[in-house]
């Protein structure tokens, strides 16, 4: 079992940068890829970004390539996403999941989620 919990998200204005947390409890997140996930309202749950067991290897979506780091600190058992040139558009709820592959790019290969943290851009 592994537990995740979000944190990070907030109101910023456009262009702005936040960083999101991912902390996990249970087991150590050295066995997992990770992603990042977002769900805007009356849309479906889109990919953001997803990073291999040692960090080494990642994948971006689209829409956040050239705009959004995802990292990991396996020591601390926590996965970030450095989100820079922030547009209204990337306004959703943010979680975070657990998988098998980094490559993973659709919701239901993941294993293990957080409860979401929400981040709002205001124009």
């Amino acid at each position: 079992q592994v537990q995740l919990v979000e944190s990070g998200g907030g109101l910023v204005q456009a262009g702005g940068s936040l960083r999101l947390s991912c902390a996990a409890s249970g087991r150590t997140l050295s066995s997992y890829a990770m992603g990042w996930f977002r769900e805007a309202p009356g849309k479906v749950r889109e990919f953001v970004a997803s990073i291999g067991w040692s960090g080494g290897l990642r994948n971006y979506g689209d829409s956040v390539k050239g705009r959004f780091t995802i990292s990991r600190d396996n020591a601390r058992n926590t996965v970030y996403l450095q989100m820079n040139s922030l547009k209204p558009e990337d306004t959703a709820v943010y979680y975070c999941a657990a998988g098998r592959n980094y490559y993973y790019t659709e919701s239901y290969r993941y294993d293990y989620w957080g409860q979401g943290t929400q981040v709002t851009v205001s124009s």
